[in-house]
This record gives structure tokens, C-alpha cells and sequence, in this order.
């Protein structure tokens, strides 16, 4: 049996990814599952962030997002049974690659994937969908009648966030990075209440927000983990800049970013004061990390898959490719973070 792995380098851009042979022990672990593989999404692998917690290993496993058919539970799983389908993320230190044909999971951290929902549907958009829902919900609380400003609205995790706070009827505004995306944007159902272009330079985004917002400003910012810190360069133009999101925000406003190196300067830090507002850190890894919140996390996956299944969630259809150019499509999408892919298996 194949899986992807990554061997670390020193350098991350010196990491490869290889197909490697594993195997499964022949009895299944207390708790486990184990699961026929059908497909899994690929995300880039945050290299530092496994370093950080202390996960060191000459080949880290690729591919954490499956899908698949419950093959054999060990006599202690009491939530699945053979010929379930099931859904869920595999942890940081998961021995497993989700491009395995198949692996052993803990019951802990799957759910029951629905009927009508594809299972190359979900692989590619469960990740973003955890996202939103904790950017929203966890972090920023959000209620009906609340303002949301959505950075890169067009990104999947932009698209998630806007559908779900459109389905709990928060008024959101979102931006632009090309023409493409504006009219992509603007043709969504429901939709949104403004787009404001940042791609030609005909828009200032704090002028743009206050104008839609009666000079409030918004209740929520989500960016998508690219935030300039310093004064804008050429490349960085479409890039928020840390004081102009600061300044959009209203009274008791939230800023959930996902930079992991944010600074804020003393300035910055007296206008949040001054606005009685508040930045939260996205970081999705802590539901598989820790087991304090295990059922709040299953309680979110679940409402994920089911309003993917209903409708009320439609990400962005993801390349689909063969489990043989998966080596290649993880190169892409560990250069650019943003572009996705499912493999099939």
C-alpha cells in the first residue's frame, strides 16, 4: 500500500514529497476505525507550525482531509459500523496518509458523511468549512444583523465564510483581486451587499466600508492570512494593510486573522483600545490537537457536511486527479496556498 510523504529538509522549499510503501498492523487499535479510502484533499503542510508543537519526523504523512467507507471497527467504536461513510481531518502527528487506500482512524474524529454529498466534494471543502465556521461562531460570535467584511471574498475560505454568514443573515461585504473575481462576486446568491475592488486601485477600502456602513465601520474582519505589515510595496498592493482593517472595525468590532507573524504597533494597539475591539488568531489545528473541546469540534464538522449537503455551503468544485499526480499537485499547492486539489482514489 502507497501514501505521499514529505521529506523534511532543512529548508522548507528543499522539502520533497515522495511515495513511500506502508503498513497496517494486522489488529486495529482500541477506539479506531478503519476506512477504505475514497478520496482525500491536499493542503499545504505547514512545516513550522509541526515543528513548533514538537513533531519531528524524517517523512511527515500528506494529505489529512478523507473520505471513505467504514471497512472494520474495533469492538469498542460505538458511533459507526461497516458500510458507513464517514468523513473527518486526521490529526498533525497521524502516522497515516490520507492518500493510503486504507487507514486506521479514531472514531474521535470522524463523522457521518451524507448520502448525497460526493465524497470529492466534501474531501476538498471540509478544511475551509471548519475554518469559517470557527472564524465565525468560536471567534467572532456572530449574530444576526451583524456587518461582516470578508478579505479575498473569492478564495474557498472567503466563498465559506460569506455563504455562511449570508445563511445566518449577517449583511457582508467582501473584496476583490481581479475583474474575474468582482463579477464572480457579484453574481452570488445570496448575495453580498457590496464588493469593493482592490485589484485597480479605484476603490479605498476604509472610504468604501464607512460609506456602507454609515460611518460605523463592521462588527467582523476575516482575512485570509495575507495582511501587510508595513507600507505597502508594488507586489503588496492588493494585500490589507494591518491599520486599514483596524480602522474599518466599529465599536467592540473582531478581527480574526489567520497571519501567524502579525505585529501590532503601539498605535495600532491604542486604536483597538480606543474602539474597545479585539484580534483573534485562526488557527483550525487546535480542534485535533487537543481533546478539550472534542465534542464542540465533532458538533462542527457535523453542521458542516450537513448544510454542504443541503446547499446552504457551495465551495468552489476542486481540480479532481489520480492518485499517480498527487506528487506534483502537492508541490503546486505547497507553493501556492491557496490553489486546492482532491485526489481520487
Amino acid at each position: 500500500m502507497k501514501g505521499l510523504y514529505c521529506r523534511a529538509a532543512v529548508s522548507d522549499t528543499e522539502s520533497k514529497f515522495v511515495i513511500q510503501e506502508t503498513t497496517l498492523p494486522d489488529v486495529i487499535g482500541s477506539h479506531q476505525v478503519r476506512i477504505r479510502v475514497k478520496a482525500c484533499g491536499l493542503s499545504p503542510l505547514d512545516l513550522k507550525l509541526l515543528r513548533d508543537v514538537g513533531i519531528q519526523k524524517d517523512l511527515i504523512p500528506v494529505g489529512r482531509v478523507v473520505a471513505g467507507v467504514v471497512l472494520q471497527v474495533d469492538p469498542s467504536v460505538t458511533f459507526f459500523r461497516p458500510e458507513d461513510e464517514v468523513v473527518g481531518i486526521l490529526p498533525l502527528d497521524s502516522s497515516c496518509s490520507g492518500l493510503c487506500e486504507i487507514i486506521d482512524v479514531d472514531e474521535y474524529l470522524l463523522v457521518q458523511k451524507p448520502q448525497k454529498l460526493s465524497s470529492t466534494c466534501v474531501a476538498g471543502a471540509l478544511r475551509d468549512g471548519l475554518c469559517a465556521y470557527t472564524a465565525l461562531h468560536t471567534h467572532a460570535h456572530m449574530a444576526a444583523g451583524h456587518t461582516l467584511l470578508v478579505m479575498d471574498g473569492a478564495s474557498p475560505f472567503g466563498l465559506m465564510c460569506i455563504q455562511l454568514a449570508c445563511y445566518h443573515g449577517l449583511k457582508v461585504l467582501t473584496t476583490s483581486h481581479s475583474q474575474q473575481q468582482h463579477t464572480f462576486l457579484e453574481q452570488l446568491r445570496p448575495s453580498v451587499v457590496r464588493v469593493i475592488p482592490v485589484h485597480d486601485g479605484s476603490s479605498d477600502l476604509l472610504s468604501a466600508v464607512l460609506e456602507e456602513t454609515g460611518g460605523l465601520g463592521v462588527d467582523i474582519v476575516i482575512d485570509s492570512g495575507e495582511v501587510s505589515l508595513q507600507e505597502k510595496e508594488e507586489e503588496e498592493k492588493l494585500l490589507p494593510h494591518k491599520h486599514d482593517i483596524i480602522s474599518v472595525l466599529g465599536v467592540g468590532g473582531h478581527w480574526v486573522t489567520s497571519h501567524q507573524d502579525l505585529q501590532l504597533d503601539p498605535p495600532d494597539c491604542r486604536l483597538l483600545h480606543l474602539k474597545s475591539a479585539s484580534v483573534s488568531f485562526l488557527n483550525p489545528e487546535v480542534w485535533t490537537a487537543s481533546s478539550a473541546q472534542q465534542g464542540r469540534y465533532l458538533h462542527i464538522l457535523k453542521d458542516v457536511v450537513e448544510k454542504m449537503s443541503a446547499g446552504v455551503l457551495r465551495p468552489q468544485l476542486q481540480e479532481v486527479i489520480p492518485l499517480y499526480e498527487a506528487t506534483v499537485a502537492m508541490e503546486t499547492v505547497q507553493l501556492h496556498p491557496k490553489k486546492k486539489a482532491v485526489v481520487q482514489l
